[in-house]
């Protein structure tokens, strides 16, 4: 099924809307069954996760990892099956600053079969962990 600009646009958007309320069972049927998103290597959250449920099983981990204030979406373009959404982490601690990434959708199906998150700068997420945990051993 092939989707508009428009309408992937919106269904990025409504996916965002779901995961920040926690509404996981609209989340994954959102996702196809063989979804995957991939953090890199450097990140505390590194890893695949792979399924319908995975945007849950990384979120409960990087919102135990780390203080998000607030998320911040700037912009999503799209472009074929692929939209890519410019974001900014806000942290909890007002000394962090923000850590701006974008992330990559590929769609297929009507749904979304990939994510692929690309940080500016790692570093601002390592140091939102440390923060957290240096807040939990004080």
């Amino acid at each position: 099924m092939s989707m508009t600009p428009q309408q992937i646009e919106q269904f990025v958007d409504d996916l965002y809307a779901a995961t920040g309320v926690g509404d996981w069972d609209k989340a994954a049927s959102m996702l196809t069954d063989d979804f995957v998103v991939v953090e890199a290597d450097p990140l505390p959250m590194a890893g695949t996760y792979r399924g319908p449920h995975a945007l849950r099983e990384l979120f409960t981990k990087v919102m135990g990892m780390m203080d998000v204030a607030g998320l911040d979406r700037i912009q999503t373009t799209v472009g074929g099956d692929y939209a890519v959404t410019i974001l900014s982490f806000r942290f909890a601690d007002p000394t962090l600053r923000p850590a701006e990434l974008c992330e990559l959708f590929r769609f297929r199906d009507g749904k979304v079969c990939e994510i692929k998150p690309f940080y500016f700068d790692p570093t601002t997420m390592v140091e939102a962990c440390a923060a957290k945990t240096a807040a939990l051993t004080a």
